[in-house]
């Protein structure tokens, strides 16, 4: 994606099923779930880069002794930096003759991440800001260890402020922070409720306190927690929660838009917001990883014990495309072969774009998540050129002229051809204050391989997705007109970006979608501001009724996919350069990339379509902020 967008936050969970003992005899170390716990995080960089955070619960720790850690980082290289310190105090215990190896029992003693359970997260911010305090794991404290709380999770809320009205109705005193503070708050509340329930039962049992602790845990219910804590949530979340006493859960939206991904065998139980660090990591095939059922929660008991819970009821499946398309790796089986897909069905939209001239034409991709894609529609123009040639050549056979020379022309000479013609150099720190520097240090990120097109040859660019225009604009065409082609097609895996996300992607302002952009100086160049005024008025009434409908789809309906498309070519033209040359941006089709992505149906940012209601009320309110001129950080 040539346009850097932030996104869904990364999960990472592992639950060791043997002593410390056991890893040491058979793995030659008594980290090797930190260990697992780091490359699984590692794997999942991708997913969060504003910030890093780690917890850690000791089991069967004696009264008195600390078992619940945390550490957090949001400087540069957060997980590179969590790790190194922590391993910094490993060494160091090490040399002072606290650790022995050897015997684990002296790393659980002395070591904050030397336990059996242990989660990391992974964060790109979309609401709450880049400090500290905005980053997870979020922990709730209390002297029983059944009422301790770390929390995590890859999700945004839609209702966070219907979350907090509720908190403040129980009578509690909320802190008006993030949509994570307020599903803290909502699971300790009936976490809480749930320690009380089963104490002041076997208090009145006459049962003595170490007896009741011990109680206490094994009956504590987790996917009643869950149950009922989550009555009135509307988002797409994966969470993940550690409890004090050893208890884990992980739970996913009933729509399914968050992933979440599982293995267990009798050594560890792991869980990963994809499958592919999994496999990696633990060196699985497929059909060995398992996908949490969307609207459940998998619970990890102390003893572990895991079982399966449904807490809320179903939604249609709704799993993000945006994870095909991008987000996750593409070293995923399925994941691979649906990118390939998706540049495979942009094929006819291309020859028509080129006319059909193959001899003059070079498809390259911008780097690097769309190499997948471009292979797929290198694939698809060949098998195409080959049905073409096929034809020639057996008409010419007819006529009785078939010739080296034609086989030359038609095989050789007029052949799909690929290069690289963008390269992604070292991103420069843009840590400069002035806004004039920091663009012009940004528009350097890309570069051009010289050469690789010729004067006059068409240029064919694959890119993930469109989503502000802005890089193309001030970069990567402008770099790609030095190379003097004669036009410049730019394809986008992605339909059109039309509308907001609310369930855990950092798009939620209008006014910096192209597409949107586009279509309001359409509407303005035919006369059209009527039209939004009216689709204003609608979604002022809308969200003060709570209506599940979006009528910002009202201000697209006048216009055709082509004609949106038309206008932002028009728009990403630089300006100041000396080239005259044709530019063309082709979009994916809906229909595509259902038939591509046929599991991951959720495209409410291309289509509107909404799985929850509470994303009917983030859209309208995007046009009121819009219209109002006070967009603003996502506050809904």
């Amino acid at each position: 994606m040539s346009d850097k967008i932030t996104h869904e936050c990364g999960i990472a969970l592992v639950r060791l099923l043997k002593p410390l003992s056991y890893y040491q005899e058979k793995y030659g170390t008594p980290l090797w779930g930190f260990e697992k716990l780091f490359l699984l995080m590692e794997k999942q960089h991708n997913r969060g880069q504003d910030g890093a955070g780690v917890a850690c619960v000791k089991l069967d720790t004696p009264a008195g002794d600390p078992y619940m850690f945390r550490e957090r980082c949001v400087k540069a290289n957060p997980l590179d930096r969590i790790f190194k310190t922590l391993l910094a105090q490993y060494d160091e215990k090490k040399a002072v003759g606290e650790i022995h190896p050897e015997f684990a029992h002296t790393v659980k003693k002395h070591f904050d991440f030397g336990g059996e359970l242990l989660v990391g997260h992974l964060r790109y911010g979309t609401s709450g800001g880049y400090n500290i305090s905005s980053c997870h794991p979020y922990f709730r404290r209390s002297p029983w260890p059944t009422r301790n709380l770390a929390l995590c999770g890859n999700f945004n809320m839609t209702n966070t402020d219907e979350l907090n009205q509720s908190l403040i109705s129980m009578g509690q005193h909320p802190i008006f922070a993030t949509d994570t503070q307020a599903l803290l708050e909502k699971i300790g509340f009936f976490l809480d409720e749930e320690h009380e329930d089963i104490y002041r039962e076997l208090r009145a049992q006459g049962l003595k306190g170490e007896e009741i602790s011990r109680l206490i845990s094994e009956r504590l219910d987790l996917g009643r927690v869950i149950t009922r804590s989550a009555a009135k949530w509307d988002g797409g979340y994966t969470l993940c929660g550690l409890i004090g006493n050893g208890d884990a859960f992980v739970a996913r939206d009933p729509a399914g838009i968050r992933p979440a991904f599982y293995f267990q065998n009798d050594e560890v139980i792991a869980f990963a917001s994809e499958r592919a660090p999994l496999q990696t990591i633990f060196d699985l095939s497929v059909a060995q990883v398992r996908e949490v059922p969307p609207g459940h929660v998998m619970v990890i008991k102390r003893d572990g014990r895991i079982s399966e819970t449904q807490f809320t009821a179903p939604l249609p499946r709704a799993s993000c495309s945006f994870e095909r398309i991008y987000f996750s790796r593409g070293n995923d089986l399925d994941i691979y072969r649906e990118r390939k897909a998706l540049g495979g069905r942009l094929a006819d939209q291309v020859v028509k774009a080129i006319g059909g001239d193959w001899g003059r034409t070079v498809f390259s991709f911008i780097p690097n998540t769309a190499e997948v894609a471009w292979f797929g529609l290198m694939h698809s123009l060949r098998e195409k050129r080959r049905a073409e040639v096929k034809r020639d050549i057996l008409a010419a056979a007819a006529r009785g002229d078939l010739s080296e020379a034609l086989l030359d022309e038609l095989i050789l000479r007029n052949w799909p051809r690929g290069e690289k013609v963008v390269s992604k150099d070292i991103k420069l720190r843009t840590f400069i204050g002035q806004e004039s520097m920091r663009n012009h240090l940004a528009s350097h990120v890309y570069d051009i391989s010289y050469g690789s097109v010729q004067p006059g040859d068409n240029l064919v660019c694959v890119d993930d997705s469109i989503v502000r225009g802005t890089t193309l604009r001030k970069s990567i065409l402008r770099i790609l007109t030095r190379l003097q082609p004669r036009k410049i097609v730019i394809v986008s895996t992605a339909p059109q970006i039309r509308y907001p996300d609310c369930y855990g992607i950092d798009m939620s302002q209008l006014g910096k979608f192209i597409a949107f952009e586009a279509t309001i100086t359409l509407l303005k160049e035919r006369g059209r501001t009527d039209l939004m005024r009216e689709v204003y008025e609608n979604c002022r009434e809308a969200v003060a009724k709570g209506e599940s409908i979006n009528y910002v789809q009202g201000l697209y309906a006048p216009f055709s996919p082509e004609e949106i498309s038309a206008k932002i070519a028009e728009f990403v033209r630089p300006t100041g350069v000396e080239w005259h040359g044709e530019i063309e941006v082709i979009f994916q089709t809906l229909e595509n990339l259902h038939a591509a992505c046929p599991q991951h149906t959720g495209d409410w940012y291309f289509s509107g379509k909404y799985p929850t209601r509470g994303g009917y009320r983030v859209v309208n309110q995007a046009y009121v902020n819009y219209y109002e001129n006070s967009e603003g950080r996502r506050s809904y």
